[in-house]
């Protein structure tokens, strides 16, 4: 019995890859994310807030004064420090879908640690969340 050659079948998908946050996020043709399989956390953005929050309860319990406390004792720059401090006016929401890998469009760590509007309200008309 002769054998046969097993039939080469190319298929060609169109996508580009970008970084985002740190991870690689795979573009369909027109532009689009391609939607993940499960829930994704960009773990620099998560760290950040993390942060975030534990240097506003060190202020807030009197364990650090100031931001100049806070840097010394973590011996990173305060602008820094305070530039991530201000991820705790995000809005719940917003906090809630980046920890739980639900917004569609979060913001990367360079995005959220620049200008963004402080009203919660403001924050979602503006499109800096959509969970």
């Amino acid at each position: 019995m002769p054998r046969q050659e097993p039939a080469v079948v190319t298929i060609k998908v169109p996508f580009a890859v970008r970084k985002r946050g740190g991870r690689k996020l795979v573009l369909a043709p027109d532009g689009a994310p391609v939607p993940p399989a499960a829930p994704q956390n960009d773990s620099t953005l998560v760290k950040a807030i993390a942060r975030a929050f534990r240097w506003q309860k060190m202020l807030e319990t009197g364990r650090y004064a100031t931001i100049r406390e806070i840097a010394k004792a973590e011996k990173i720059n305060p602008s820094y420090v305070s530039r991530v401090l201000r991820l705790t006016l995000l809005a719940p929401a917003t906090v809630e879908a980046i920890l739980g890998g639900r917004a569609e469009q979060a913001p990367t760590l360079a995005e959220a640690m620049g200008v963004f509007p402080v009203e919660w309200h403001e924050q979602i008309n503006a499109g800096f969340r959509r969970p």
